[in-house]
């Protein structure tokens, strides 16, 4: 009997916690369809300025037109993506000279001063980041005439060196910030037994500090390329269309001609637009993952 009894007893309870478990069950499939359901929904809101793009790249003069934007090519003719690339391979070369030295450039900067501002404790130094940090929220429209006069004033040349220097100053401001909050987690004493073994400011930061930025150094240099390559009031203003970036040649083939060339224009567009999808695409989770490095205080 009591066998029967202690068997009899979890039998009684299971009805309670099954229903109790396909009611959670239920709930939690709902919520996961919904999820579903909802990224679909977006990514499909996303894609469709790529599937415009796409197809309207492949279509003649004759069928690229508005009306029929959003139907498929008659006739499938890739002479759009042979023309673009022939306008824009020249720009594709210059803006790689332009992206890789001035990311490179204001990251290091931005690098030595997030350190300095966020271990040395100079008078002044939270007002200095403060006038730092203005420069974030200054837009470009506001700088293009005193920027331009200023290098009028200076004789330097229209190309991709003066372009490089405005990108690098007007990037220093964003990166310093990066590098201060990701310095400001870095353990207080690996900068004090560092001290202790001798080293300075300068062998603290080469030594010690610079080699644990990396995930910061992903952050800032795809968001430098990024926006350099993406730039084109700076090009509009510092540089012409022989000297240029891919920006300025993809504006120029787009309304080079008496006759919109729809065509040309989405091969060029999406010819221009590769190599910042490349990046995202390979680097997109070391970006994520630098930039929650800094975030919690170790």
């Amino acid at each position: 009997m009591t066998t029967e009894v202690a068997l009899d007893q979890p039998l009684a309870k299971r009805p309670k916690q099954t229903e109790g478990s396909l009611e959670k069950g239920s709930t939690t499939g709902a919520m996961t369809a919904v999820r579903y359901a909802l990224l679909i929904f977006s990514l499909a809101i996303i894609l469709i300025p790529v599937y415009i793009l796409l197809v309207t790249s492949f279509k003649g003069s004759a069928d690229a037109d508005p009306s029929r934007a959003w139907l498929l090519p008659q006739v499938w003719d890739a002479s759009n993506w042979a023309r673009a690339w022939d306008a824009l391979a020249p720009a594709l070369g210059r803006t790689l000279m332009l992206v890789i030295p001035s990311s490179l450039l204001s990251a290091m900067l931005g690098s030595m001063n997030g350190f300095v501002l966020s271990r040395w404790r100079f008078p002044g130094a939270n007002v200095i980041f403060t006038l730092i940090l203005f420069g974030m929220f200054i837009p470009y429209q506001a700088v293009m005439i005193p920027l331009l006069k200023m290098v009028l004033s200076l004789e330097l040349p229209q190309g991709i060196p003066t372009l490089i220097l405005a990108h690098v100053v007007y990037g220093i401001p964003i990166t310093t910030l990066i590098f201060r909050n990701y310095y400001e987690s870095v353990p207080q004493e690996l900068i004090e037994a560092s001290r202790v073994d001798g080293a300075g400011l300068l062998r603290t930061y080469f030594s010690v500090v610079l080699p644990i930025s990396i995930p910061s150094f992903v952050v800032v240099l795809i968001w430098q390329f990024t926006a350099a390559w993406n730039d084109f009031l700076f090009a509009l203003f510092l540089t012409n269309t022989e000297t240029g970036p891919v920006t300025l040649a993809l504006n120029n083939l787009a309304h080079g001609s008496i006759m919109a060339d729809y065509g040309g224009s989405m091969a060029g567009a999406l010819i221009a637009s590769a190599p910042t999808l490349i990046v995202y695409v390979l680097l997109g989770k070391y970006f994520v993952g630098g930039l929650m490095s800094g975030s919690v205080k170790g």
